[in-house]
């Protein structure tokens, strides 16, 4: 039988001592409970899939959706549910109209601008302003090339304003419907293309025509060749913003589809700006020519009545 002695608890030494005097004792480690296990760090992503993840949004961008999904919940019939579409406040709209003037070559309008919060602000005061800049300026700009002729008699053409609102809007939300259903039908043939929401689409095509709003003033300017050239710039970097976010969706599906694709939006984009400029800044106007016609023709009644 064991003695009160054998009982004695016994005081053992540091681990680290321990071990060095019996190398082959067994050691068990008891963590407390409260303790967070440590977790050994993962292998790294490679910067092709980060650059795959910042262009497609598959992480982030998926989240960000999902939120906004939630945010706007309310029905389509009440005044909360079209409010969100407003909720953008001064700085995200100064971004995006800074990123549609210096679009980055790599890098998507739509994921770096827009993904987060998509917006109707932006774009409908940049039409409502285009519209305006187009019909004064062209206005003026008829006014300028006749000043001096003592033939001509300046009427402003308030019509020029429906006109251009007509084109514009039209433009800036017909042309985004079509593709919209376009990629949503190409979405449902070829499964890993990239799709934006039709709100995703307004929004990239009101903010790319920011640029024609200075392009408009200057086109007050009464050169033909100065015209020309400050639409071909507007229309490059425009282009390019409109080139670069769409290409993305529509690279993977057939390389005839996926070029005549990108060639429709920039030559769509091109009749934009070519038809208001001859229609609004080149073309002539009928009140002076009727009024030139019309003094010859007095002229040779009164010769002929005396």
């Amino acid at each position: 039988m064991a003695t009160v002695d054998d009982l004695q608890f016994e005081e053992f030494g540091d681990t680290t001592t321990s071990l060095a005097a019996n190398p082959d004792a067994t050691t068990i480690s008891i963590e407390d409970p409260g303790e967070t296990p440590k977790h050994k760090p993962g292998p790294l992503r490679g910067l092709g899939r980060e650059e795959d993840d910042e262009l497609l949004g598959n992480d982030d961008s998926d989240k960000t959706e999902l939120l906004a999904g939630q945010k706007k919940s309310s029905p389509f019939w009440t005044f909360e549910y079209y409010q969100t579409f407003f909720d953008v406040d001064t700085h995200q709209v100064f971004d995006r109209i800074k990123g549609s003037l210096l679009p980055i070559p790599g890098k998507n309008f739509v994921r770096l601008y827009i993904r987060s919060n998509p917006d109707l602000y932006g774009p409908f005061w940049i039409c409502a302003t285009l519209v305006f800049a187009i019909a004064i300026s062209g206005n003026l700009s008829n006014f300028l090339i006749h000043l001096g002729e003592k033939t001509y008699h300046y009427v402003p053409e308030f019509r020029k304003v429906s006109i251009a609102a007509t084109i514009i809007y039209a433009y800036a939300w017909l042309v985004p419907l079509t593709l919209w259903g376009f990629l949503v039908w190409r979405n449902s043939k070829v499964m890993n293309i990239v799709s934006y929401s039709f709100l995703e689409i307004v929004c990239v095509y009101g903010y790319s025509l920011f640029i024609y709003i200075p392009t408009a003033i200057l086109w007050i300017i009464p050169q033909k060749a100065v015209r020309w050239v400050l639409v071909m710039i507007a229309l490059a970097i425009s282009g390019s913003v409109l080139a670069m976010t769409f290409w993305p969706a529509v690279r993977e599906d057939n390389r005839r589809i996926a070029l005549a694709t990108i060639v429709t939006i920039v030559l769509l984009h091109m009749l934009l700006s070519v038809g208001c400029l001859a229609y609004f800044f080149d073309a002539p106007e009928m009140d002076h020519l009727l009024t030139s016609t019309a003094a010859p023709n007095q002229t040779v009644v009164a010769a002929k009545s005396s």
